[in-house]
């Protein structure tokens, strides 16, 4: 893995799940460390079938890791028992902001379907200094979380599997309608893209290093063996 996004996120998110018996991370799609800070960051996942069977459990994300040691990543996970969760029946997941900030920060969890697409916002805030983060399936917001967390140095997509979900597959899926805003122009941060398991429609600029966009990441299916 390359990058402060895969490298630092993924080691950020161990320390919540250090005690656990398994944790594995497939396919990603990464950008980072930028020589600025991510001031904005819109992505906008379209949910796919959950692993079958449900097992404990399955992650699909979008994170920032920041300059505090925070992990910014608004979730959406697959359970053995969604009800229990968030309310949701079978064959759904459950959403949700959050931050890893030592412990694990979260918003209203909600459920969502398979189809339904998951816009995923965090912006910093110049009035009070944190990273504002919101949850929409399909143009409602149903999640918020504000966190003072420094500034966010990488963005990336996760795969996670944790427990039994360790030995289940995960359906391709995409993200699409994403967004990265600088704080400045750092025209090298195009550079810092890796992809693993995963390919785009490419990572553009039209300001000279500021506003990164890409239209699509198609993030393909991947079986865990842990």
């Amino acid at each position: 893995m390359h990058g402060l996004t895969t490298l630092a996120l993924f080691a950020a998110l161990d320390v919540v799940v250090r005690g656990q018996d398994t944790i594995g991370f497939g396919p990603y799609f990464s950008l980072g460390p930028t020589q600025s800070w991510i001031s904005e960051a819109t992505t906008t996942l379209v949910l796919p079938e959950v692993p079958s069977p449900q097992e404990e459990r399955l992650a699909l994300w979008p994170g920032m890791g920041t300059s505090g040691g925070d992990l910014i990543q608004a979730l959406a996970v697959s359970f053995e028992d969604p009800a229990a969760n968030c309310g949701a029946s079978a064959g759904q997941w459950c959403t949700w902001a959050s931050t890893l900030q030592g412990v694990q920060l979260g918003g209203d969890q909600v459920p969502a379907s398979p189809g339904d697409e998951l816009e995923m916002h965090y912006v910093y805030n110049d009035s009070t200094g944190e990273y504002d983060q919101s949850v929409a399936i399909n143009g409602e917001v149903v999640s918020t979380l504000s966190t003072s967390s420094g500034n966010a140095e990488g963005w990336g997509t996760a795969v996670e599997c944790q427990v039994d979900a360790c030995t289940g597959t995960v359906a391709a899926h995409q993200y699409v309608s994403t967004t990265v805003i600088l704080d400045s122009a750092d025209e090298s941060f195009g550079d810092t893209l890796a992809l693993n398991e995963a390919t785009s429609s490419g990572l553009t600029t039209s300001d000279g290093g500021k506003t990164w966009k890409v239209n699509t990441i198609n993030i393909q299916s991947h079986t865990f063996n842990i």
